[in-house]
């Protein structure tokens, strides 16, 4: 049968009958896929294509004809233009559906695997309100104004936000507020294009537990006049908030925090309540944007785990220790191994407020250290960035055959690649994944996977 040609400008109509992992509604037309953000499994859409190829194609709703059954009105005005999140026109309890599913197939399409033993998403306490740090590009371009936000979807285009929905409302007066202050000092904001101008970005960061707010300012290099004095009258102004800080960054680069922090008021960290130990986060720490469901997600890794006191276990890519020292309490001896310096002193310190003494942080790269250890942990605790684990680390651990290992991912694609490797040769058997909704109203997806040896 020929195929009908398609091109781009066309318009088509479809029923979306799924999600892809990047968030957007997928339909089948004339055998082929198309992509259509906004949209929900059930709605039944005119579609522009926009983005044309043999086998697949993106588009646009240029109107909807019906409804899915799970969408919902979004809680935020600008839920359309911003692209901070993309799923708050799905119901939460089809969100949730779509995670699992999206964990899922990964694991059968990338990882190989049969029938995987996938339990139901940790859910969130709350779907709004969450995020314990929210970091805004600042642009005066359109409007001469001060503006901060997020980009529009597909676009660099800035949407201006004075309160954001799914961040800790106790930050919302701080972003219009600073926003203001910032343009009465005149200062100049950053143009990416001409790489000049001063602020690049505001970051706000709380403390969910002790309510703590750390103000941090990115800039392109530490001159910004009268900064001390306009510091101190915030710290004046928002008795929560602790320190202020800049951050350098002088890179033509798309990251957003460079390598140096200097405090320029109050004191440059916030103390944070985390599993019943106290933390210290500065501005530029990794720590889990949903306090309440990281701290779900190791209660269900310390249940799965059992740990009867006498283990050895290794946490890699441990960071300023954040499941380290919990899990420490638990057992005889914890290895932390981290590449950067600057985290391993937190957790060092973190370790030493706490009481921790059975616990040790390496400084490196996890693939060498892990090779060089001279023991057989228990137990491996994996915890790596997006890109998932380098493969010398697979490696050595097929070699040590700790009997257990845990896998916490924020990426579900590499988690699957990573887990095929382990599972290849039999060694690993993977007995349950524990899906964990991190970002509501995000494609993104966490998940612990639990692999015991098999021999």
């Amino acid at each position: 049968m020929t195929k009908i040609i398609w091109q781009q400008g066309e318009l088509i109509e479809l029923t979306i009958a799924d999600l892809s992992d990047t968030g957007d509604g997928v339909g089948r037309w004339d055998h082929r896929v198309v992509f259509v953000p906004d949209t929900v499994p059930g709605d039944r859409v005119i579609v522009r294509l926009v983005h044309v190829k043999p086998k697949f194609a993106h588009g646009t709703v240029q109107q909807l004809l019906q409804p899915s059954p799970q969408r919902i009105r979004p809680h935020c005005i600008v839920a359309d233009k911003c692209g901070g999140c993309q799923w708050q026109h799905i119901d939460y309890e089809y969100q949730l559906v779509a995670k699992r599913n999206q964990v899922i197939q990964a694991l059968e399409r990338i990882g190989g695997f049969v029938q995987p033993p996938v339990d139901p998403v940790l859910v969130a306490a709350s779907p709004l309100g969450y995020r314990n740090k929210a970091t805004y590009p600042l642009d005066t371009s359109a409007t001469g104004q001060v503006q901060a936000g997020y980009y529009q979807k597909g676009s660099h285009q800035l949407i201006n936000l004075n309160q954001c929905p799914v961040q800790d409302p106790r930050l919302n007066p701080l972003l219009a507020e600073v926003k203001r202050d910032i343009q009465k000092q005149g200062w100049q904001i950053y143009d990416e294009q001409r790489h000049q101008g001063q602020i690049r970005h505001l970051s706000l960061r709380i403390g969910r537990r002790t309510g703590e707010i750390l103000l941090t300012l990115v800039v392109k290099d530490w001159h910004l006049p009268q900064i001390e004095t306009q510091a101190q009258e915030w710290l004046k102004r928002y008795p929560q908030l602790v320190g202020v800080s800049l951050n350098r960054n002088s890179d033509r680069t798309n990251a957003i925090f460079g390598n140096e922090t200097r405090c320029i008021a109050g004191v440059p960290y916030l103390r944070e309540k985390f599993a019943g130990l106290e933390f210290q986060v500065r501005p530029d720490t990794f720590f889990q944007i949903y306090t309440e469901t990281a701290e779900a997600l190791l209660q269900v890794i310390q249940s799965e785990l059992n740990l009867q006191g006498h283990e050895v276990l290794v946490d890699a890519y441990c960071g300023i220790g954040t499941l380290t020292l919990p899990l420490a309490k638990q057992v005889q001896q914890v290895i932390g191994l981290e590449i950067q310096p600057a985290a391993v002193q937190q957790a060092i310190f973190n370790a030493q407020h706490n009481g921790i003494e059975n616990v040790t942080f390496q400084v490196g790269a996890v693939e060498k250290i892990l090779q060089n250890l001279g023991i057989i942990p228990d137990v491996v605790l994996l915890d790596p960035p997006r890109k998932g684990c380098d493969h010398a680390v697979i490696k050595t651990l097929l070699q040590a055959k700790p009997s257990r290992i845990v896998y916490v991912s924020c990426k579900v694609a590499t988690l699957a690649r990573d887990l095929k490797l382990l599972c290849a040769e039999g060694l690993y058997t993977i007995t349950r994944v524990q899906p964990a909704d991190f970002f509501p109203q995000t494609a993104h997806v966490e998940a612990a996977a639990f692999l015991v040896r098999s021999h």
